[in-house]
């Protein structure tokens, strides 16, 4: 269901390809200007393309959101492009899987300072009635013995979730989060594991009670409607979007 975002001003971090991309053409299909920044030059300007497609302004730029100083230049950038900020969204990953320091380095840059980071240069341009919303994942939840970095960083970003909605409730700011669990998308990790490690993808694919992958659009979904004024009363919450993955079939 579109939402109306009409005027509203909306940037979308990590937001070229899957569940990033359903977001921002999400927002834009609602009517709102819409920010996306990634690494990749070609999947960043095809989905700028998209977004302009559907008759709202448009702005798109290449960060390394593992670079602090990156951000600190993209928001302000992005704001001006956008004429004010509404609504930021913390989706980047790292997908720091091993742990070593190497894994554990990309998920923290990533996953975690990028949303303390986009979130401290978001704020100082946000009025009553915005909104914060933050990618998590359901390996926040449970334990794992192949991505240990991973989910330990996106639990760190449930609880920064509910304590940036307690820290920013003064200024009428609400702060809620997305876990989704796996979803599969053309380029992503689960269409590479398909083929690359079937016995892996079957296994996820069992653990499913619906017997598929979730699609961007179904977490983009469960973000729009966060981010709208239906959800003007709910902050500091983290809503599962699994498919009752996390439950088994």
């Amino acid at each position: 269901m579109t939402r109306d975002f009409a005027g509203k001003r909306v940037i979308v971090m990590g937001g070229s390809r899957g569940i990033g991309r359903s977001i921002a053409l999400g927002f834009a299909a609602g009517g709102a200007a819409v920010s996306i920044c990634a690494r990749g030059a070609g999947p960043l300007e095809a989905t700028r393309r998209e977004i302009e497609a559907q008759g709202v302004a448009a702005h798109a730029a290449s960060v390394d959101l593992a670079d602090a100083k990156a951000i600190e230049a993209y928001v302000p950038a992005a704001v001006e492009a956008l004429g004010g900020l509404d609504v930021l969204v913390n989706n980047a990953s790292g997908f720091g899987h091993s742990d070593d320091e190497e894994g554990w380095a990309a998920s923290l840059s990533v996953d975690m300072m990028a949303i303390v980071r986009g979130s401290h240069a978001a704020i100082p341009h946000m009025k009553p009635g915005s909104s914060i919303i933050n990618i998590s994942s359901i390996s926040a939840l449970r334990a794992s013995s192949r991505s240990a970095p991973y989910g330990a960083v996106k639990a760190a970003v449930i609880h920064y979730t509910a304590s940036q909605a307690k820290m920013l409730s003064s200024k009428g700011i609400r702060v809620n989060g997305v876990a989704p669990g796996s979803i599969e998308f053309p380029g992503g990790t689960w269409e590479d594991r398909r083929t690359s490690n079937p016995a892996l993808y079957n296994a996820t694919l069992a653990s499913i009670p619906f017997g598929r992958m979730g699609r961007p659009e179904e977490v983009a979904e469960v973000v729009l409607f966060l981010a709208s004024a239906k959800a003007s009363w709910v902050t500091a919450q983290t809503i599962i979007v699994d498919g009752g993955q996390l439950v088994g079939p």
